[in-house]
């Protein structure tokens, strides 16, 4: 009898869509195996997404690192008062999108903590004293801000309501969340989401959903290398399947890996091997198909960089030019030249796009009133005048 790991890659490679028990037979590909599920992967993004792979000029904007959830990796975050607490006002908003804007940005990255003002009475009060009720409300004066400067926002701004994300959709090209990981287990006791509230995956899946029912082209992915299993992998890539198969909302899906980081609960675990990246890509690849997006951060993986195309990504996410990854500090952006030349290395070219893919330009996916800043910046990108210039002062936005 034929193993199934085999049937399921043989499928794959006939770009027959994979079943769950498929999907989960990948688990039986043996480690020494990772170039045949590699060659798979890359033949079905080369089938869609041809020989041109992407990226995203952005800044960086953390509207606030106030946030009232507790992960044991993360370096984010901040208590009112504690070093490094920040949150951006309109005029550091404004000043930084159009230090972005000169130096070739097109999307404005708003990222923030989740629901400080339900933890921070101090920053309730600041939210009032800039006329808002609410950190939704407060995002969306940050998004009006860039987008008077000329750039386009996606919003990452931790769990929202479908209130928030209706009164959203109108100024952001496009939204995101990551589901991180489907497994209820990683909220128990001594598990790195013990004390995130808002990681609980029922609550993000709904979120996405929700997104889904609003039309919002969405971004979401899972993070690896946090205690979850592979098997616990799959469950997650196969949950954003579903929910895009019914909604056909969900633009891009991330792969990120887990970095250690000094003064966390987690500082001395294991990360991810790069082969264990690559073969989480690679069946990502596998499960999602040869027409999603699949992105991979190119500053976690920076001696994996080519072995992550040949593992099927046809996108490198955002890269500043101009800001840190703010989740990320200790992991410099690869320079865009140093990216273009690794893609030509390996037979492919290097495009900037919007933070909006072009198939979900349409008027189901985009509100009115962004069509006129879309148009404009797709011809800028398409023209190669989005290419970034390193700015002199780049570095922490603050």
């Amino acid at each position: 009898m034929a193993n199934p790991a085999d049937i399921a890659l043989e499928k794959a490679a006939r770009f027959e869509s994979l079943s769950d028990d498929d999907a989960y037979a990948l688990l039986q590909v043996p480690s020494s195996d990772l170039a045949a599920l590699c060659e798979v992967a890359g033949k079905l993004r080369d089938a869609f997404h041809g020989r041109t792979l992407t990226y995203s000029p952005k800044v960086f904007l953390p509207v606030t690192n106030l946030c009232r959830d507790r992960c044991t990796y993360c370096t984010f975050r901040r208590d009112p008062g504690e070093a490094g607490e920040w949150t951006m006002t309109p005029d550091e908003i404004g000043d930084w999108s159009r230090r972005a804007r000169s130096v070739g940005c097109i999307e404005a990255l708003m990222c923030l903590g989740d629901k400080p003002e339900i933890a921070f009475r101090d920053f309730r009060s600041f939210l009032t004293g800039h006329g808002v009720a609410s950190t939704a409300e407060y995002v969306a004066l940050a998004c009006r801000v860039a987008l008077s400067e000329g750039l386009l926002p996606h919003t990452n701004a931790g769990l929202l309501s479908k209130r928030d994300m209706a009164m959203l959709r109108p100024l952001n090209a496009s939204m995101g969340l990551m589901l991180e990981n489907v497994s209820p287990r990683l909220r128990d006791r001594g598990m790195p989401h013990h004390h995130a509230p808002d990681k609980d995956p029922a609550r993000r899946l709904k979120m996405i959903r929700e997104a889904g029912q609003l039309h919002i082209p969405f971004t979401s992915g899972i993070l690896v290398g946090i205690g979850e299993n592979e098997a616990e992998r799959i469950a997650s890539l196969l949950a954003l399947r579903r929910l895009h198969a019914r909604h056909g909302h969900i633009q891009e899906v991330i792969v990120q890996n887990f970095r250690a980081k000094r003064s966390t609960a987690m500082a001395d675990c294991a990360e991810l091997s790069d082969q264990e990246m690559l073969r989480t890509v690679a069946v990502a690849r596998l499960v999602l198909g040869s027409a999603m997006n699949l992105q991979a951060p190119p500053n976690l993986s920076p001696e994996a960089l080519p072995h992550l195309i040949r593992a099927g990504i046809n996108d490198w996410g955002g890269v500043s030019p101009l800001s840190i990854d703010y989740v990320n500090p200790e992991a410099a952006w690869p320079e865009v030249e140093r990216l273009r030349a690794l893609c030509t290395d390996e037979g492919y070219g290097l495009q900037a796009r919007l933070p909006i893919y072009d198939a979900f330009v349409t008027e189901q996916f985009v509100d009115s009133a962004m069509l006129p800043a879309i148009a404009t910046l797709r011809t800028r990108a398409a023209s190669g005048h989005a290419t970034v210039q390193q700015d002199p002062g780049k570095g922490a936005a603050q």
